[in-house]
This record gives C-alpha cells, structure tokens and sequence, in this order.
C-alpha cells in the first residue's frame, strides 16, 4: 500500500466485504464480515461504572443465558486492543449504544490490525477482556443488552 500510495482498498463479492486502510502508524486496518452500508459512529450514552474490563476465559460449561442479552465474540485468535492507539479514546465503554456495523475494538493478528464490529443493536453491558490481552477465536469480547 505504501509503494502504491493507497490509503484504502475495499472489495465486495457474494455478501462479504473486506476493507483495508492505512492506520495512524502506517500498519494496515483490515474490516472484514457480512457485507453492510459504511461503519457508523458509535452513539454515547451517559456510562455507568464500567468494570474496568476483567479478563475472562473462554467457559467450557454453558453459563446461563439471560433474556435479551448476548456477546460479541472474537472471530480470530489474536490481541485485543480497545482503542486504535494508546492516545486514543476507547471505540466503546460500558453504556455505549452500538448499531451492527459499529467498531467495538481492533484484534491484531500477524501484524494486521482488523476492526470487529458489533453485528447487533443495543447497548455495551460489560466488556470482558483487558486492551493488550490476547484472545481465542469464540472467545466472548463484550456482552451486550440488545434492543
């Protein structure tokens, strides 16, 4: 991308969508998923006390599920970073509002850094992982109260 100077290159086939860019320190940022419209800001709401993020194992046993709430999972094996860089704010916090193509945060895997988005509607309850932990594919990222 650097030698070509391209700052974005984006390809849609069959219902699914790949987008790189160049980010703030010239590593590119993949978006990859169902094909939807452009990512939307993430609305903010008043935030209640967050709990700081707790790192949380993938559970081997079925928790209970509770009614109108599900998890944004990490669909790679990576490092999870709540922010696109340290001087940035977090994408969200606990209490933000998410819309299916909001950015929750960026796993990097192989030097690539890849936008996961919310892929629901509703409001961030809790966010379960650590900016700087690594991450298992299935592993849950945030749980969400949806609307």
């Amino acid at each position: 991308m650097k030698r070509s100077e391209l700052s974005e290159f984006a390809v849609e086939e069959e219902g699914f969508k790949l987008k790189i860019r160049r980010g703030y320190n010239g590593l590119p940022i993949v978006s990859g998923g169902h094909a939807v419209s452009a990512p939307s800001p993430v609305e903010s709401a008043p935030a209640p006390a967050t709990t700081g993020g707790a790192a949380a194992a993938p559970s081997t046993a079925a928790p209970e599920e509770e009614t109108g709430v599900s998890f944004i999972k990490s669909p790679m094996v990576g490092t999870f970073y709540r922010a696109a860089s340290p001087e940035s704010k977090p994408f969200v916090e606990g209490g933000s509002k998410v819309i299916e193509a909001s950015v929750v945060c960026i796993i990097e895997a192989m030097k690539i850094m890849n936008e996961i988005q919310a892929e629901a509607k509703g409001t961030i309850l809790e966010i379960l992982v650590e900016s700087g932990q690594p991450v298992e594919y299935g592993q849950r990222l945030f749980k969400i109260k949806q609307a």
